[in-house]
């Protein structure tokens, strides 16, 4: 009804004359329009399977049942889709997403099981056309990583990667223990909106320290021989960012203040929620025993994400990406929204 009516005034003479923001209207069309188009391509799709089937039921042809289920499938798969993306109603579900993983206790092990990580969610990004742009790496002494920030860039990346925020627990044979103990190590992820210019953060320039030194890798190599990684340190509140993704020193500098700005805007939101919670006498314990979801390979193969219950035995295949289980069982079971269960 709203699509219809915008068409409308588009069309009405005198719209370029009255309208106080022709381009907003215009724009609308379009969001609404490309809300539309992938629920008429299943309506007509499914139109056309029914036909083919009520065909092939005439003529009693059994040839076309494999042709029947496949695309059966195809338009459920869709509809799936869809109907998760309908869920995605929170603010900043659209945006694009900055990730942070940070190793917890284990030592060198939870360092190895924060690179693990950034690896599995680096493949799920490459699995949905995603790109995936390292911002920050700080490599570990022995292996792994200490530190962790990737712009995850996409439609809605933001509402489908909040459902990973939380501590992420690995229970494995050590591969860095002589004994070939089982160790248990912990990761916390952090998913928060990129922040655009449609909202404004003020930055200080007197509130702001910027560093410059040589980007590196793995044993120290460097990446390059000039200064071109930027850190940014936001002095009143002590918000750090570091950036050595790309060659160039502006660039690097660009990048650090897009996630400094998105950085302070979720800060001043989570300002705000715990001054609400406060108020309501709600406290919430957040400890590395509060684990979203635990990954165990020994002495058993399994992964469960604890507030879904969501259970998968190939443990291989998620750490290759493939946790679209998890992330659609979760947001279904909180509505998608801002990703707060109901």
């Amino acid at each position: 009804m709203e699509l219809e009516q915008l068409r409308g005034r588009i069309n009405e003479p005198d719209f370029w004359v009255t309208e106080k923001d022709p381009q907003d209207i215009l724009r609308k069309v379009k969001e609404l329009q490309s809300e539309l188009e992938p629920w008429d391509e299943i309506d007509k799709s499914t139109r056309e399977l029914l036909a083919l089937a009520e065909l092939a039921a005439e003529e009693d042809d059994e040839s076309l049942n494999a042709e029947l289920e496949a695309d059966l499938k195809s338009i459920r798969q869709k509809f799936e889709e869809l109907e998760l993306r309908a869920l995605l109603s929170g603010e900043h579900d659209e945006k694009n997403a900055i990730l942070s993983i940070n190793p917890g206790a284990g030592g060198v092990d939870a360092m190895d099981w924060a690179e693990m990580l950034a690896r599995m969610y680096r493949m799920w990004a490459q699995r949905r056309g995603y790109e995936f742009r390292v911002v920050e790496v700080l490599p570990g002494e022995q292996a792994g990583i200490k530190a962790f920030t990737a712009l995850v860039i996409g439609p809605y990346a933001y509402g489908y990667l909040k459902a990973e925020k939380g501590v992420h627990r690995l229970v494995r044979i050590s591969p860095f223990d002589f004994n070939r103990r089982r160790h248990t190590s912990f990761a916390s992820v952090d998913v928060i909106p990129e922040i655009g210019d449609e909202i404004k953060v003020e930055i200080n320039p007197e509130d702001i320290r910027i560093e410059t030194f040589r980007a590196s890798g793995h044993g120290g190599q460097h990446v390059n021989t000039t200064d071109s990684a930027v850190r940014i340190t936001h002095i009143p509140t002590g918000i750090v960012v570091t950036c050595q993704a790309e060659r160039s020193q502006l660039r690097n500098r660009q990048i650090a203040m897009e996630v400094l700005r998105s950085r302070l805007y979720e800060y001043e939101r989570r300002k705000r929620q715990e001054e609400i919670e406060r108020l309501r006498g709600e406290r919430k314990e957040i400890s590395f025993g509060s684990q979203i979801r635990s990954y165990i390979l020994h002495p058993y193969m399994l992964v469960k994400d604890h507030r879904t219950e969501v259970e998968k035995t190939d443990v291989e295949a998620v750490l290759n990406g493939e946790i679209d289980e998890f992330i659609n069982a979760y947001l279904k079971a909180c509505g998608g929204g801002n990703g707060e269960r109901r």
